[in-house]
Parts: C-alpha cells; structure tokens; sequence
C-alpha cells in the first residue's frame, strides 16, 4: 500500500504516519508539508509544497497511491469563518480533487472531529465547516471516510501544535490512563486512530462512511 499523509506534524498526523511507517502493508508513504519533518526512515518520502490549493506543481508525484490520511487541520479560536473555511475546506477539497485526478481508485480519509455538523445548523462555526467540508468530499467520486475522533490520548511522542490544547493535555495528563478505563468507548489514541486508518483503506476494510472513537477503537483492535 502507497499512502500521502497531510497534516504529518500534527498530533493525529503524527500517528498517522508512525503507524503507516510500523505496518508491513505499506510499502512507501509520502507526506506533504511545509516544512520538512524531523523523522527519517526508509519509506518515507517528503513532499515540501507551499501552497495548500493548488498542487500542480507536484501533481506527477502523486500517482499510483492507495490512500490518503488528511490530517492537515488547524484551531477555529481567534480565526475568522472565512480564514478557517480556507484551511480547513479549501486545502482539503483541493487536496482530494488533485488526487482523484491522478490516483482515482485512491481511498480518502479525512480527520473531522466529534461534534461535527454536516446539516450546517450548528451554532460553532468550526462544526459548521467541518460538516460542509464533510459532505463535499463525500461528493466527490471517491472512496472516503470521516474519521470524528473524540478525547484522543497522545502517544509515542505526539504533540499537538495549538498551544491551548498542548496546555490542556499537560494538565489533564495525570487523569488520562484513568479516562481510558472508565469510558473506553470514548476514548482513543493517536496510534489507535492511524492504525484504523490503514485498517478502514485497506482491501478488507470494513469501515462505516462516518467513524467516532468507538469505531475506530474497533478498526485499531483489529489492525494489531
């Protein structure tokens, strides 16, 4: 299996894309950033691209692959809808269309989160855009599923980027091993959610079209 991981430096990429590089299934993983990673291993390839909404400039290195781990996100606090809706739909949209293009038969797995709104109604802006950006990739002529990831305990290193959430984890870490025994379906990890990745694209993927943390639990288990 071929995968592009978006969103590599993040938390959830972060397990993405150390459980792609654990898995014997696949054999190359190509991640797309910014800014190189600091991780160096033989079947990762980094991709360093500037501009998120147009990927022609690459398009001819994105043939071929079995699936996409969209990760790439960012924290609605202190942006405008239109500056979130920009990263947060634009990016991903542009993403899946230049993929489909040159790797049609090529499953997309998009990180939402759990309070999504896909019927626009919802009063948080960040819902409301996650549920559209949703419902317009789901529109699209591909395989896809939403990934809408609970309470996720970071593990092997990973680190969110959003320095409210990095202190809300510090805080509350104590409390996680705990969190995880009285409310297991509620709770997942960052290796938990990037093995259920590999698990809902690969070829004997049994994954609804909409996963929260008890499916992805479920996929992870399996995945071992």
């Amino acid at each position: 299996m071929r995968v592009i991981v978006f969103g590599a430096s993040g938390m959830v990429g972060h397990g993405a894309l150390h459980a792609c590089l654990r898995d014997d299934a696949v054999t190359e993983v190509l991640a797309v950033v910014r800014t190189p990673l600091d991780v160096a291993h033989p079947k990762l390839r980094q991709i360093v691209h500037a501009d998120f909404t147009d990927y022609t400039a690459i398009q001819d290195q994105l043939t071929g692959l079995d699936a996409c781990f969209y990760c790439l996100g960012v924290s609605a606090v202190g942006r405008s809808e239109a500056e979130y809706t920009r990263i947060t739909h634009d990016y991903a949209l542009a993403a899946a269309r230049a993929l489909i293009a040159v790797s049609p038969n090529l499953t997309f797995v998009y990180v939402s989160g759990e309070g999504t709104d896909p019927t626009g109604k919802s009063r948080q802006m960040w819902a409301r855009v996650k549920g559209r950006t949703e419902n317009d990739l789901r529109a699209l002529p591909m395989t896809a599923h939403m990934f809408r990831p609970g309470f996720v305990q970071l593990v092997d290193g990973a680190v969110s980027r959003t320095p409210l959430y990095r202190r809300l984890y510090r805080a509350t870490a104590v409390f996680h091993p705990l969190l995880k025994r009285l409310f297991p379906r509620h709770v997942t990890t960052t290796d938990a959610v990037g093995r259920a990745m590999l698990a809902a694209a690969g070829p004997d993927g049994d994954a609804p079209a909409v996963l929260r943390n008890p499916d992805i639990n479920r996929l992870a288990a399996a995945r071992r």
